[in-house]
């Protein structure tokens, strides 16, 4: 784990508007903070939680400093924590939401999921069939358009329509809960692989947090974690393959928008992922924002609308393209992550996320929920 605040950071951090999460072990709570010129900046008296920071038109990001980001970032580990603030996902109220099947990529991996059922050794050839069926690039298609519709008569013809493709290129999005209010984990957190999963991967995404209002008011990195086996036996078990111990990964921070940083450079940002296994295998892959085939906004819209309020703003993860088909091990098995592997995503403007992959039961238990928020601040004064 690579703990230099340079890592972490946007490339113009000097420039970028950082908010995010800590836990101080001194009041047994967490503190909303900004990143200001290195310090990690304490402005919990004037925003309690993070939801009441995104709701606020303007925010006014002073207060006391708990010290330099290094050394907050070098307690952050669970191994290492001690007296020391530590990072904390950085969002704590909000529904954490997911989109799914939004690049043609990663469309036509959940239909090799699907058609494989759970079984990694039959998704090679699967994968091809696909590919000369489809025999041209649907990377621009628009969902829901004529084209869209005309390729869904050709595919249901050919006996490969899916529920997959439905939402991939039909009206509406695939949004699902990714986990509970305060359940996602943050840089440098161990990310958890349920023990049952023996084909599985990480997501690389972006990550926009909305307010009450659907007012998009910042961008940070996720990674949704997938247990690809567990869904291609049935998209029922999305919950199981989606919803798990630390299987939710947000951060470093939230970048708020400002006259530097706004929703045109998330739609143009690309993301980068690495992953680096004991075993000396590495993974390298991008995912080019340009290519998402609904908007952020239409996502935000499909999420939170007349029909579906969410009174504590959400935090949406926006899909990715990245599905890694590279064989790790015996050939024709594909990829699936190991036990010690270092994820990182990263995108020159978001800054990293790097998080450590462990089975779930042996990441760190959720234990601090809403409840333990309320109690906590109320203690302090604070509410």
């Amino acid at each position: 784990m690579d703990l230099r605040p340079e890592f972490v950071l946007p490339v113009d951090a000097e420039r970028a508007t950082l908010v995010g999460r800590v836990f101080l072990p001194s009041v047994g709570g967490p503190a909303v903070v900004a990143i200001v010129g290195g310090e990690v900046i304490d402005v919990t008296r004037r925003y309690p939680t993070m939801r009441d920071l995104c709701e606020a038109e303007s925010p006014v990001l002073d207060g006391v400093s708990l010290g330099p980001l290094e050394a907050i970032l070098a307690a952050t580990p669970r191994a290492a924590r001690s007296t020391t603030p530590w990072l904390l996902a950085p969002v704590d109220l909000q529904a954490v939401k997911a989109s799914g099947v939004t690049f043609a990529v990663s469309m036509l991996e959940r239909v090799i999921e699907e058609q494989a059922r759970g079984a990694p050794e039959r998704a090679a050839a699967i994968r091809g069939e696909i590919g000369a069926t489809l025999g041209h690039d649907i990377a621009h298609l628009r969902p829901g358009s004529p084209e869209a519709s005309a390729l869904k008569e050709l595919l249901v013809a050919k006996g490969m329509w899916s529920q997959y493709l439905e939402v991939g290129i039909g009206p509406d999005a695939e949004i699902f809960t990714k986990a509970q209010p305060m359940a996602a984990v943050g840089h440098l957190a161990e990310i958890g692989i349920h023990p049952v999963s023996t084909w599985n991967n990480p997501e690389p995404e972006v990550v926009v947090i909305a307010s009450s209002k659907g007012r998009i008011v910042g961008a940070t990195l996720g990674n949704d974690v997938n247990l690809r086996d567990v869904e291609g036996r049935s998209a029922l078990l999305l919950g199981r393959a989606k919803d798990n111990n630390a299987s939710a990964a947000i951060g470093p921070f939230v970048r708020l928008f400002d006259e530097h940083f706004g929703l045109h450079d998330v739609e143009q940002a690309e993301i980068g992922l690495r992953v680096s296994g004991a075993d000396g295998f590495v993974l390298e892959g991008k995912s080019a924002m340009s290519l998402i085939s609904r908007s952020p906004s239409e996502l935000v819209r499909q999420t939170l609308s007349a029909n579906h309020q969410y009174p504590d703003g959400l935090a949406l993860y926006l899909g990715t393209m990245f599905a890694p088909v590279a064989d790790r091990g015996a050939p024709g098995k594909g990829f699936t992550h190991a036990v010690g592997d270092e994820v990182t995503i990263a995108s020159p403007r978001l800054g990293r996320l790097q998080n450590t992959v462990v089975r779930c039961p042996d990441a760190e238990p959720w234990t601090f929920g809403t409840s333990a928020l309320f109690r906590n601040l109320a203690a302090r004064g604070l509410l």
